[in-house]
């Protein structure tokens, strides 16, 4: 068990990250965000395929065989507290590789957790009722202003059938080390990872999650494809991130071929300079980097036959 955190030191990142948001609104309020990487063309992908592209932070856009899924859309310059005409919070430093109008029709959107930074609802209330909605538990509540209109909710264990035309995708939510409030005091909402699985194929998102034991469960359901795992923001925050040999030990013990590194390059979150979770995850895979889907924002990722 961890020993409780003392009360001064808690109080000195507090003061810290205030700091932080303060110099976020005033100086970066002038910085021009970097542009992507590369820019995706889902209009290209092939429907017979998985395709993946990393919009930022924690969204990317997934081709599963023809369903088009994205996961924690956020697409605006800031995530935050949003107030008539401006957004308090962080800035992003790199460019969305797709903005809104450029996405293709999204079939479903899957949510992991209430964060400002995964649960942006300047994005959300840009979709219309034609896309479902796959959200953890006690968050639904936080959606009633958008035009969403098929909203599922699931909590550990549970699963969901997503229906199409053509097929079927299974989706099961399972346990990872996190948080779930949104504000202060709502910290009753839930927080998940997901499990995605079509044609035999299996997708983990694993959301936001510090080092847990969990991801060893999900071989029961069989051989994993790949894994996205978020890899930022553990300085100083490692109670609830993972730093990027964590997520690379989590994803192995769910036996994932390909891992896909998020939650980077995008907001600062944290303390850890830009680039160190993309290096130190390059160098924990120094001997296999065969097995890194992708390395920048708007880089493609086509899941091999």
């Amino acid at each position: 068990m961890e020993a409780p955190e003392q009360p001064t030191l808690r109080s000195s990142r507090v003061r810290r990250w205030l700091g932080h948001l303060f110099r976020e609104w005033t100086i970066e309020s002038w910085r021009p965000m970097a542009p992507v990487f590369a820019k995706p063309e889902p209009a290209t992908w092939s429907d017979a395929q998985v395709t993946f592209a990393w919009l930022g932070h924690a969204t990317v856009l997934i081709n599963f065989f023809g369903v088009k899924i994205l996961t924690d859309p956020a697409l605006f310059a800031r995530i935050g507290i949003r107030l008539p005409g401006f957004t308090i919070g962080p800035k992003r430093l790199t460019a969305p590789a797709l903005e809104f109008h450029e996405l293709p029709k999204i079939d479903l959107i899957l949510l992991s957790h209430a964060h400002f930074d995964h649960f942006d609802l300047r994005t959300l209330r840009c979709f219309d009722k034609n896309t479902s909605l796959i959200s953890a538990r006690a968050t639904t509540d936080l959606l009633r202003r958008t035009r969403f209109r098929n909203i599922s909710e699931l909590d550990w264990g549970e699963g969901k059938t997503f229906k199409t035309a053509a097929s079927e995708i299974d989706f099961r939510a399972f346990a990872v080390k996190h948080w779930g409030a949104r504000k202060r005091h709502d910290d009753y909402r839930g927080y998940n990872g997901y499990l995605l699985e079509r044609n035999g194929r299996r997708i983990i998102f694993a959301g936001d999650t510090a080092m847990t034991d969990s991801f060893v469960e999900l071989r029961q359901y069989g051989h994993i494809d790949v894994a996205i795992m978020s890899i930022g923001a553990y300085n100083p925050w490692i109670r609830s991130h993972c730093t990027p040999e964590q997520a690379i030990e989590m994803a192995n013990a769910a036996g994932a071929r390909f891992i896909m590194p998020v939650h980077h390059q995008t907001f600062r979150l944290s303390f850890e300079p830009l680039r160190e979770p993309i290096e130190r995850f390059e160098a924990a895979l120094g001997k296999t980097p065969e097995r890194i889907a992708l390395r920048e924002i708007g880089e493609t990722f086509v899941l091999p036959v």
